[in-house]
């Protein structure tokens, strides 16, 4: 007698995929999604089509976000050490034989135009990740040098570009991982210590650090610029200070319930420089005010805290550090995007979070949810 089996429904073979997701997470990413969309189309309706190229932007950072999810953190660690040999490759390939835009050598063409920068976001927390879960047990001061090397040759090669910005970003990756791994404060409080002196002593002696022909070692000349215009912007208010000027008119001129939705004049008379990409905070703000404002920072705080307890819960130490490792990279984007415009931190071009136009930035954020959802689900099946 032949034996009758039902096939399963499109619900039974969806279900398993969707089983795991996290829920407060993907809410978080619903809200900051709703305030991009609805910033993108005031501060972007008249700029091409902006609105409609975020809203595709983010609907292929979801799709990407569902793929990863699928994929078990045993099988990314699989991809650690190949996706950080290919990424610092391609970044040594760019030094050589890369391609310059406004002065900057950031791009190659692998048959298309890629930024191999972009890569290092992940890549970089996923070696670091891996070179400690290989050492767990047995960690030495020497394998805190060796990270130190793994995450220094990358960032070098992305400041000789130049891009602070993206070195920034990879910079925070690879130290949260470390700081996560065990790292004593005895090697911390030293640095940071240095790090306040430092700015003290900037902002102390800017007349003559700042002064015309006063060039400072280490730095490209449009860097120490940037430093310069944020201790003064008003030294140049039509120049360099520009950005800087006008995003703080128009994150004050919002007030606290701000001007209205699409009544932005600093946005609309395009006093607001990049308006829809790095300085789009400046047209939330003018827009939505204080109160949108601290819904924003509450959205990502939210989504941070969210992380950081997946981070906590993870079932291996490898998913932990990659776990912290991302979602300290959501809390890097927002606070040094919010504090350049805002006035606090140089300009370094790095874009909000589902907020700011961007679709390389978006890829990359959809790849870190998707790799927090899938440290999540598998939190909850080991549980299960």
């Amino acid at each position: 007698m032949a034996a009758v089996f039902d096939k399963p429904s499109l619900r039974q073979r969806v279900a398993p995929m969707l089983q795991g997701f996290d829920g407060p997470l993907a809410f978080a990413v619903f809200l900051l999604a709703c305030a991009g969309l609805l910033t993108m189309y005031s501060s972007g309706y008249d700029h091409g089509a902006r609105f409609y190229d975020h809203a595709r932007n983010m609907v292929l950072a979801g799709v990407l976000m569902f793929i990863v999810a699928q994929v078990p953190p045993q099988r990314l660690m699989s991809f650690a050490v190949p996706l950080y040999v290919v990424g610092v490759g391609l970044l040594i390939a760019v030094a050589v034989f890369g391609i310059t835009k406004k002065g900057a050598r950031r791009w190659i063409n692998v048959g298309v135009t890629i930024q191999p920068s972009e890569i290092l976001k992940i890549a970089m927390p996923l070696m670091l990740a891996w070179w400690f879960q290989k050492r767990e047990g047995q960690l030495r001061t020497l394998d805190y040098v060796v990270a130190a090397v793994l995450l220094a040759i990358p960032v070098g090669l992305i400041m000789k570009q130049p891009d602070l910005g993206t070195s920034v970003l990879v910079l925070a990756a690879g130290l949260a991982v470390i700081f996560f791994a065990g790292l004593s404060w005895k090697l911390i409080v030293p640095p940071v210590v240095l790090g306040i002196v430092a700015v003290v002593l900037i902002v102390m002696f800017e007349p003559m650090l700042c002064a015309e022909g006063f060039r400072w070692p280490v730095l490209h000349d449009y860097q120490q610029q940037r430093i310069c215009t944020l201790l003064d912007p008003t030294k140049d208010p039509l120049g360099k200070g520009f950005h800087i000027i006008q995003g703080m008119i128009a994150i004050g001129s919002g007030g606290l319930f701000g001007k209205g939705f699409m009544q932005g004049t600093q946005t609309h008379l395009e006093f607001i420089p990049e308006r829809t990409t790095d300085f789009i905070f400046a047209a939330y703000s003018e827009e939505f005010g204080l109160l949108g404002n601290l819904f924003l920072i509450a959205s990502f705080l939210f989504l941070v805290l969210r992380g950081l307890a997946i981070a906590l819960e993870a079932p291996t130490l490898f998913a932990r550090l990659l776990a912290g490792a991302i979602t300290m990279i959501f809390f890097t984007y927002a606070f040094v995007n919010m504090g350049m415009v805002s006035g606090i931190l140089p300009v370094v071009g790095v874009p909000l979070p589902f907020i700011s136009y961007g679709g390389t930035a978006m890829v990359t954020l959809g790849l870190g949810l998707g790799i927090l959802m899938s440290i999540s689900k598998s939190k909850r099946l080991v549980q299960s």
